[in-house]
C-alpha cells in the first residue's frame, strides 16, 4: 500500500513527493515526526494525523447530562441566578406603597417562595417528560424485530441481572423529590391602609395568573349567592383558560372578616361557617370542576390578543402564553387543581384588637377574667382613646416595646437618635395568634391553613403626607396631570399638603379619604378653569383649610404665581424651624426635671437632704 504525503513549504517551491512502502507502523511514527519537526511554520493536511493514536490515551473525564452538577458550580440554583428576589420585590412594592415595611417583607419573602416552587415543579415535569422520553427510546431500541412484523406477539421478556434478587422481599422505598407546600397568607389592619393595594400591585410583578374576590356574597353551595368554588373560575379566566398557568396562580380573598361564624338564634350560619368549610378543601388541595360561561364583558374569539408593556422587572408578560390556553367554549369543563394556588386573604378585622388585648393582659378579677386597661377600652383598630386620636408610638423601654419583643423575636424599636424618622407605632394586631382568630369566629381547621400572618398598621398624618406625593401613581400626580391635559399648571404648596393630610386623618378611613379632600378642594377648579384664560392654580394652606377659594392666575402671570408660592414656603420653613427649636428646649427642661425632680413636701425634703 502506497502512501502519499504532500508537505507545504514556501509559495514559489515546487511540493515534495515522498513515496514509500508501508512495512512498519513505526517508520510511519518515525515520517510523520520528521514530517513536523521539519515543518514548524506549515498547516498539517488530513493524511498526517491518524484516528489510532489517539486510542492508546486514557480519559480526562465524562460528562453525564442526568447527573447533578460537581464541584465549586455544584451548590447553584437549577435556574442559575434568581430574576427575581424578596428584596426586589419590596423595592417594587416600595414605588407604590407608603410605610408597612414589616408587612411588605412577610409578603414579598411568601410570594418569592411561591415564585421558586412554581419554577422547581415546572423543571421537574420538564425532566419527567424526558424521563418518559428516553425510557421510550430505549424500549424501541430493545425490542425485538419480530414484534413489528408480526404484531400481537408477546413482547420479549428479558430476565432480571441478578435470579435472587426477584426472589427476597425487597423494601419499600420512595425516591420522589421534596414536596414543597406552600404557605398561606393573612394579611389584616383598618380599612384604606393598603392590603388590596399590595395585592394589586403583585399582579404587576409576577409572571403568574392572579385574581382577587370578595368574600361577601360567598354563600354556602345551594343558598342564593356565590360558592366559594368562583374563585378558581375568576383565576381559570385570568389565565385565559390554560389550566396548567392556572393550576400556578394566586387567589386573593379580600374581607374574608365578612365570613366569621356569627351567633344565629335560627337556622344554619350559610354565610360564615358554612362557606368556611368550602373553603377548606380548596385551600387544602383539591379539583375544582369550572364549568367555562362566556363574560359579558368578555372579548371574541379571534380578537387582537392583549399587547399592553408590562411593568415586570422580569421582562415578561403577567403569565406566560401556552398553546393550550385560549378563548373558552362555552359549556366546555376544566379540571383544576388548587394544591400549588396560592391563597392570601386579607381584612379590616374590626374587634379583634380587644381579644389581643384581653389575652396579653395581667390583671383578673375573680374565676380568671381578664381586665382590658382603660386606656384600650372602647378603642377602634389602630387608634388610641387619645382626644387627638394619635396613635402611640413604641418608646424604647416602655412597655409596648416588652410586649413586641416578647412575641415578635425579631423586632427591633427605633433608635432615639433619629427624632427625624418615622418611629415604629403599637399595633396589637401584630400580637396575634391562632387562638385570637378562632375567638373572633373562624374555624381552627380554616386557621391552620394560613401559616403567615401580616398586620398593617394604622396611617398616621406624615404617613399620609407621603401618600399624597412619593408614590409613582400619587394623588398629587394624578391630579397634576388631570389639569396639564387642558394646559393647566397646578401647584400645591408644603403647608397645603399637611393641611389636607390632618382633614384626612380626622376621618379615620385611611388613604382613601386622601382623594375626598382633593376633590372637595378642587371640584370648583376643575369646573371653572377648563376652556378658560387660567394658566396657573394655586392650593395654599388657607385653601386647603376651606377659607378661600383657588387662587387663578392667566397666562403671562407666572412671575406672581411663583413668588407666592416662594412666600408661603418660606413661612413654613420658619415655622418648622421655631417648632423644632420648642421641642428641643421642652426635651432640655424634661430631662433636666427627671435628674432634679421637684419636692413636693417636707419629708421628702428631708428624705433626699439625708441622702436616701
Amino acid at each position: 500500500m502506497l502512501w502519499l504525503l504532500l508537505r507545504p513549504s514556501a509559495p514559489l517551491r515546487a511540493h515534495h513527493l515522498i513515496l514509500r512502502y508501508r512495512r512498519a507502523p513505526c517508520s510511519i511514527a518515525r515520517l510523520i515526526q520528521r514530517g513536523f519537526a521539519n515543518s514548524s511554520t506549515s498547516f498539517p493536511t488530513q493524511s498526517q494525523f491518524n484516528r489510532s493514536d489517539f486510542t492508546n490515551q486514557p480519559w480526562s473525564g465524562s460528562y453525564e447530562p442526568g447527573l447533578p452538577t460537581a464541584g465549586p458550580l455544584g451548590s447553584t440554583p437549577a435556574f442559575g441566578a434568581p430574576r427575581i428576589t424578596p428584596k426586589t420585590l419590596k423595592q417594587y412594592l416600595d414605588q407604590f406603597v407608603v410605610g408597612q415595611d414589616r408587612a411588605k417583607k412577610i409578603l414579598s419573602v411568601a410570594v418569592y417562595n411561591h415564585y421558586q416552587r412554581v419554577q422547581e415543579l415546572q423543571r421537574r415535569d420538564e425532566e419527567a417528560v424526558e424521563l418518559l422520553a428516553k425510557r421510550a427510546r430505549r424500549e424501541s431500541v430493545d425490542r425485538h424485530p419480530v414484534e413489528d412484523e408480526f404484531p400481537g406477539q408477546q413482547r420479549t421478556s428479558r430476565p432480571p441481572l441478578d435470579p435472587c434478587s426477584s426472589l427476597n422481599q425487597t423494601e419499600l422505598t420512595d425516591s420522589s423529590a421534596t414536596q414543597l407546600e406552600k404557605s398561606n397568607i393573612l394579611l389584616l389592619g383598618p380599612s384604606g391602609v393598603g392590603k388590596t393595594l399590595m395585592a394589586k400591585t403583585l399582579a404587576k410583578v409576577l409572571s403568574v395568573p392572579f385574581s382577587i374576590s370578595d368574600c361577601t356574597p360567598f354563600t354556602q353551595a345551594g343558598y342564593i349567592g356565590e360558592d366559594a368554588e368562583v374563585c378558581v373560575h375568576r383565576l381559570l379566566a385570568a389565565a385565559n383558560y390554560d389550566v396548567e398557568q392556572a393550576e400556578r396562580g394566586i387567589i386573593v380573598l379580600d374581607e374574608v372578616d365578612k365570613i366569621a361564624a356569627a351567633k344565629v338564634s335560627h337556622g344554619k350560619d350559610v354565610g360564615g361557617e358554612g362557606v368556611q368549610q368550602a373553603l377548606l378543601k380548596i385551600i387544602e388541595g383539591t379539583t375544582v370542576q369550572v364549568q367555562a360561561k362566556q363574560e359579558k364583558n368578555a372579548p371574541r374569539t379571534g380578537g387582537t390578543p392583549n399587547t399592553y408593556p408590562s411593568n415586570s422587572p422580569l421582562g415578561n408578560p403577567p403569565y406566560p402564553p401556552s398553546n393550550s390556553g385560549g378563548m373558552s367554549q362555552k359549556g366546555e369543563v376544566y379540571n383544576v387543581r388548587t394544591d400549588n394556588i396560592l391563597f392570601i386573604f386579607s381584612g379590616a378585622f374590626v374587634g379583634l384588637h380587644k381579644v389581643v388585648m384581653d389575652r396579653i393582659s395581667r390583671g383578673s378579677i375573680g374565676f380568671g377574667q381578664p381586665v382590658r386597661t382603660p386606656s384600650n377600652s372602647g378603642e377602634r383598630p389602630g387608634q388610641s382613646a387619645t382626644a387627638n386620636n394619635q396613635p402611640v408610638p413604641i418608646v424604647p423601654g416602655s412597655e409596648e416595646e416588652a410586649l413586641y419583643k416578647k412575641h415578635l423575636p425579631f423586632f427591633t424599636s427605633a433608635s432615639p437618635e433619629s427624632p427625624d424618622g418615622e418611629p415604629t407605632y403599637f399595633n396589637a394586631l401584630d400580637l396575634i395568634n391562632p387562638t385570637d382568630l378562632q375567638n373572633y369566629g373562624f374555624i381552627p381547621e380554616l386557621v391552620g391553613r394560613v401559616p403567615v400572618t401580616a398586620a398593617l398598621s394604622a396611617l398616621t398624618q406624615p404617613l399620609l403626607v407621603r401618600i399624597l406625593t412619593e408614590p409613582r401613581n400619587s394623588l398629587l400626580a394624578q391630579y397634576t396631570t388631570l389639569f396639564s391635559l387642558s394646559g393647566i399648571e397646578l401647584r400645591f404648596t408644603t403647608p397645603a399638603l399637611h393641611k389636607i393630610a390632618a382633614n384626612a386623618f380626622t376621618m379615620g378611613t385611611g388613604a382613601r379619604a386622601l382623594r375626598t379632600e382633593m376633590e372637595t378642594i378642587l371640584s370648583d377648579a376643575m369646573y371653572e378653569t377648563p376652556g378658560s384664560s387660567v394658566k396657573f392654580v394655586l392650593i395654599t394652606e388657607s385653601v386647603a383649610a376651606r377659607k378661600e377659594k383657588p387662587i387663578y392666575l392667566s397666562r403671562g402671570q407666572g412671575g406672581r404665581f411663583h413668588a407666592m408660592i416662594a412666600a408661603e414656603e418660606s413661612q413654613w420653613e420658619e415655622k418648622q424651624r421655631r417648632e423644632k427649636k420648642q421641642r428641643a428646649l421642652k426635651a432640655r427642661a424634661q430631662a433636666a426635671s427627671e435628674e432634679h425632680p421637684s419636692i413636693s413636701n417636707f419629708r421628702e425634703y428631708r428624705t433626699r437632704a439625708a441622702g436616701f
